[in-house]
């Protein structure tokens, strides 16, 4: 099941664009908390405790124990991480508050086991991935780390799909309206498929210096006008 890590917090009595950009000087990331049908709670966090946790690539999928200075302590998980458009530094944070017996949606990673023991493969048959992440609902203290595919006897022509991977009790697919692709095995490409393929690449026109200049550009005006979501 998914970690829990720890993040310290500080109520913010204060807010708006001015004093986010004050606490972000501070070395602090600001935040907002929802949720559990309680009122908005304004805080921040550290910015290197946060992008320690940010830099794992699990922050929207691993719960948080959000312990705020004035001694209340309570579980959330990431729902929105507003990146600085240029620098890529997080500048806000919404963070849900989770009750007990609250079930949230979040995206898991699949894994793919044991591509040794499929005939398909074996046989030259390829491996399309649909699916590096499925989305998931589960219950908000009980989010798998991931889900994993077992590829033995897949056959060419094989396809597989969420039903078809076995989740652990009481989770189920956030979509419900059709079954998901996650996978399947293809049969090899032809030497003349593979040709054509060869020769669409070449034929792609390649960037140039002008459209780099001016994307740039755009990234400078993107700066100034980019601001926190509160």
């Amino acid at each position: 099941m998914a970690e829990t890590t720890l993040l310290k917090a500080e109520e913010r009595k204060d807010t708006g664009k001015s004093f986010a950009r004050a606490v972000r000087k501070e070395g602090k990331i600001p935040c907002i908390v929802y949720g559990d049908d309680k009122e908005p709670l304004s805080v921040s966090v550290s910015s290197k405790e946060t992008l320690k946790l940010y830099n794992t690539g699990k922050m929207l999928s691993q719960l948080i124990d959000v312990e705020v200075l004035n001694g209340e302590k309570f579980k959330a998980i990431s729902k929105d991480i507003q990146l600085h458009p240029v620098k890529g530094n997080i500048i806000h944070i919404d963070f849900l508050r989770l009750g007990a017996n609250s079930r949230i949606s979040v995206e898991v990673s699949v894994a793919f086991l044991n591509e040794e023991e499929s005939p398909g493969i074996k046989a030259g048959g390829v491996l399309n991935i649909s699916r590096y992440t499925v989305e998931l609902d589960c219950p908000a203290t009980d989010i798998p780390m991931g889900v994993e595919v077992d590829l033995t006897g897949l056959e060419i022509g094989d396809t597989i799909h969420l039903s078809d991977i076995k989740l652990p009790e009481g989770i189920v697919s956030a979509i419900t309206e059709r079954d998901i692709t996650v996978a399947s095995i293809a049969a090899p490409k032809t030497e003349e498929e593979m040709d054509a393929l060869d020769a669409a690449e070449s034929d792609k026109p390649e960037g140039t210096e002008e459209d780099s200049e001016s994307e740039e550009d755009s990234d400078s005006d993107t700066t100034e006008e980019s601001e926190e979501k509160e």
